[in-house]
């Protein structure tokens, strides 16, 4: 039992047009189907690549802010800002920190909370 019908359809893919024998078919041929299946397959892994990268960079912004103690490269993560930023606030008194030893500089939490209430 072959269908008689014949509708006028675009591909979803290349945009031409093209005669469909079924009222479901959205590309003209195999070869744009295969292209399109790939490219909806590739902006699917492209997407949770994307949503990986924001939970680990939010899973480390948490990590953070439950310290009370911060490096300077933290400090620099929590203020959006370059490490050298962060180490220019500090030589000029933005922020205040302890350094503990040859590049063992921290700071205290509470500066940060500081610099943001006033």
């Amino acid at each position: 039992m072959s269908s008689k019908i014949e509708v006028k359809r675009v591909c979803e893919y290349c945009k031409k047009e093209f005669t469909a024998k079924t009222t479901v078919t959205k590309y003209c041929s195999h070869k744009c189907n295969q292209r399109a299946y790939k490219e909806r397959m590739r902006t699917k892994k492209i997407n949770s690549s994307i949503i990986k990268t924001i939970q680990v960079k939010n899973q480390n912004i948490e990590q953070i802010k439950g310290k009370e103690f911060l490096k300077v490269s933290e400090v620099a993560q929590l203020l959006n800002c370059s490490v050298r930023s962060a180490y220019n606030y500090i030589d000029s008194g933005i922020i205040s920190s302890v350094n503990l030893g040859h590049r063992m500089t921290r700071v205290k939490r509470s500066e940060i909370d500081k610099l943001f209430d006033t």
